[in-house]
């Protein structure tokens, strides 16, 4: 008897299909990458962590994440996104499995390595997806996918519920079978890209070397995105992983609520990165990027600010002050600032096809790399200035630095890019004279 699998997609819906698919699987891979953010919590109590270790838990995953994601875009230009996409959930799915038998500090940790995998999915969706759109839809089609990044708010809305009623291993072992349930259904609900088929008809020239695929790291103008990335994309993750901790320690939320707040933050800043992706087509990318680095400068810089005591010494005597962020302040400008970062995570890879079309893979790889390690470094900074300040909005106060060196260097290369395109011209016109 032969199996009736389901029909291949036709070339003309092959980009739609190859879009909506890379887009929900990168949005189970996304709530299994933050996994900790709601589980992490409950391990912390259990095991009597401090912030530090709590931030180095939340984190791991993030570092695996990033370090594979140069390494998963080389392999998806050279392979294949279907294959390698497919390959990198079932990986990730025994990792997430086995958490649930974890025990120990240590053996979490080891667990968490391998959980990271699913994080990079991103590269394999943004060299996957890339190629089957002209580029001047490349921005909204990778703005599109992009917005898996709500998994973030999937895990923080529905893995609360599961911890309360079943425990925190029934949440690892849950999302463990999504993931074999969506690389299973991607498999056989997508096709290879156009590069790969065209490859394997002889039409097109073979893969290129390593060194070739790597080339374009040379150039500082890719450090610069990647540093872009460190703050629109990390920092998102790591707020995703750490508001949850955040509005516990300064608010006192219980944890579905806390987990709920966070995802009312995760939804938005992901789904406007489609947005983000639309407005980097039509006003290009660099405006995008200018507006999300100046918004964020201003919310990072309020956010950053501690609650404090204040004593004038009046005419008549001490008049006392107090100045605390409410809650609902805290809501409303954390929620601003992720709509922004959204838009900016959009804008930096509209940059990528466009500058380094036959790269996209090792660019875009490192760039998220870099924007994963924000990821990383960052929730465990968080707990490090909290162990050594004593102060909960240290963490923005950090946040405030990174955007605020964005912007600078952002301009200063824009500024220099221009005088050099401006003298260039200026000697064109002198040599038609």
């Amino acid at each position: 008897m032969t199996a009736n699998l389901p029909a291949a997609p036709s070339q003309d819906s092959a980009p739609r299909q190859a879009l909506m698919m890379s887009t929900i699987a990168f949005t189970v891979c996304f709530a299994v990458w933050t996994i900790f953010s709601i589980i992490g919590v409950r391990i912390k109590q259990e095991l009597g962590l401090n912030e530090t270790e709590f931030g180095l838990l939340v984190g791991t995953p993030i570092l695996t994440g990033s370090l594979v994601r140069m390494v998963l875009g080389v392999w998806t230009d050279r392979f294949g996104g279907r294959l390698v996409y497919t390959a990198t959930m079932l990986a990730a799915a025994v990792a997430t499995f086995l958490l649930a038998f974890a025990h120990t500090y240590g053996q979490m940790l080891v667990a968490a390595l391998g959980v990271g995998l699913a994080g990079g999915s991103f590269a394999v969706g943004v060299a996957y997806v890339s190629r089957f759109f002209p580029a001047g839809k490349q921005g909204t089609a990778l703005g599109i996918f992009g917005v898996g990044n709500v998994g973030a708010a999937v895990t923080k809305f529905l893995a609360p519920f599961v911890l309360l009623s079943w425990g925190w291993q029934s949440v690892a072992l849950i999302w463990a079978a999504a993931l074999v349930v969506m690389a299973v259904a991607f498999w056989f609900t997508t096709s290879d890209d156009p590069v790969i088929r065209e490859r394997r008809a002889g039409k097109a020239a073979p893969a290129r070397s390593f060194g070739q695929e790597f080339a374009p790291l040379k150039n500082l103008q890719v450090w610069r995105f990647a540093f872009y990335y460190f703050f629109a994309f990390g920092a998102f993750v790591a707020l995703s992983l750490w508001l949850p901790r955040y509005l516990i320690g300064v608010y006192g939320f219980g944890l579905a609520t806390a987990g709920m707040i966070g995802a009312a933050y995760s939804i938005p800043a992901s789904i406007f990165r489609a947005y983000g992706g639309v407005l980097s087509d039509r006003i290009g990318a660099r405006t995008v990027l200018y507006w999300t680095f100046a918004v964020s400068s201003v919310a990072t810089l309020i956010l950053s600010l501690p609650s404090a005591d204040y004593v004038v010494h009046g005419i008549s005597g001490p008049i006392a002050f107090h100045f605390a962020i409410g809650p609902v302040a805290f809501i409303a400008v954390a929620s601003i600032l992720g709509f922004f970062m959204s838009l900016g995570k959009a804008a930096v890879y509209k940059h990528i096809p466009a500058y380094y079309p036959g790269s996209v893979g090792a660019v875009g790889g490192v760039v998220g790399m870099i924007g994963g390690l924000g990821g990383f470094v960052l929730p465990i900074a968080f707990g490090a200035l909290n162990d050594l300040t004593g102060v909960w909005s240290s963490c923005f106060m950090l946040l405030f630095v990174i955007v605020a060196t964005c912007f600078a260097w952002m301009h200063v290369s824009i500024r220099r890019m221009e005088r050099a395109a401006s003298a260039e011209t200026s000697a064109l016109s002198y040599a038609a004279e």
